[in-house]
């Protein structure tokens, strides 16, 4: 189930991006030869309106947008205007004889429409009842506050008791002792203090429920012992419309920030060999999250989209081959060169990216 989860929400998010490239595309009369639902070969197509045939193909992961010239390798004039649509096409001009303004513009309309699309996501999740710290909003009443767990350090106590973030901590306590209050700092305080035994951890996650028994460790706090968890106190923000509009896009705006920042970071790390790459994970690794997500339910499931739509965004503005920033870093280097990039170089770059 998680898989097939996984695979609406990818299609999804892509046809968000290709519909952006699409429409910007048209708007500046650039021919667009096809829209296609998944990644050929071709099963069906639906229809063909003006000049564009809509396609179903059978790969099913996303989407693609085929814009005529993309490549820098045809102009309507080289095109012997032939092509394989059974209706008469109207022609456009090719992406290369657009402005360098517009093709910047077609370049960069796929991540805004994924920005715009999770700050849509945001916006009903405050609509419906979004899971929100209470230490980071002033806005509305934060309902059913619980202690949850945000962070799980990878080989500490907690991870191999398999704890996950979004668990909900209900009790904590020694053979001896309880915890008298759930908030943040007096359950990190209660382990801290009783680092010499094992702590009995209470949680619900989604519908389950269940209990670990950790033994605190040095090393992850400096000077005390800890079993490797941060937490938040979250509750449910619910918004009028016009509110959660507003917050959404501040959310968005703060997500996107964070986002770009940290993979910035990483890329920095990376280059001096300092990344941790036990912190990325690839499709399977997301298969899961979604999994976790969806069990939670339908409001996490919604965030968690909005989220990755972010990091589509972020990730393709990277200034790498085959990506959106690739191609904009062309446009930028041929608007200052007056002159465009050999297509033959574009296009082994692209491929090899």
């Amino acid at each position: 189930m998680s898989i097939i989860i996984f695979v609406i929400i990818l299609a999804v998010l892509i046809l968000v991006h290709e519909f952006g490239h699409f429409l910007f595309a048209k708007l500046f009369k650039i021919r667009v030869d096809e829209f296609g639902i998944g990644y050929p070969p071709r099963a069906y197509t639906f229809f063909t309106w003006k000049g564009t045939r809509f396609t179903l193909n059978w790969i099913p992961f996303g989407g693609f947008v085929k814009i005529f010239g993309e490549n820098g390798d045809e102009t309507p004039e080289t095109s012997g205007v032939e092509n394989t649509i059974s209706e008469p096409v109207t022609i456009g001009k090719s992406f290369m004889q657009a402005p360098r303004i517009a093709q910047a513009i077609v370049l960069v309309a796929g991540v805004g429409f994924n920005l715009i699309f999770a700050w849509i996501l945001i916006s009903i999740g405050f609509v419906v009842g979004l899971p929100t710290s209470t230490s980071t909003t002033d806005v509305g009443q934060i309902e059913n506050p619980k202690l949850v767990i945000t962070l799980v350090t990878p080989d500490s106590p907690a991870a191999q008791a398999v704890l996950k973030s979004g668990d909900v901590i209900t009790a904590v306590s020694t053979d001896k002792e309880s915890a008298k209050e759930l908030t943040p700092e007096s359950v990190s305080e209660f382990i801290g203090n009783h680092g010499e035994n094992d702590i009995s951890i209470s949680y619900a996650r989604g519908e389950e429920t269940g209990s670990v028994v950790l033994s605190p460790v040095s090393g992850i706090i400096e000077g005390k012992k800890a079993v490797g968890i941060s937490m938040d106190t979250i509750g449910t923000l619910s918004l009028p419309i016009h509110a959660a509009f507003w917050e959404g896009a501040k959310t968005t705006v703060n997500l996107t920030e964070a986002t770009a920042v940290g993979l910035g970071t990483f890329i920095y790390d990376a280059v001096r060999g300092h990344s941790d790459f036990s912190q990325v994970t690839g499709p399977v690794g997301i298969v899961g999250l979604v999994g976790d997500a969806s069990k939670l339910g339908f409001v996490y499931l919604l965030s968690f989209t909005a989220f990755i739509s972010i990091n589509l965004a972020v990730i393709n503005l990277v200034p790498f081959p085959a990506l959106d920033g690739g191609r904009l870093l062309f446009v930028i280097i041929e608007t200052i060169k007056r002159s465009p990039i050999s297509s033959r170089v574009s296009i082994v770059l692209n491929t090899v990216g």
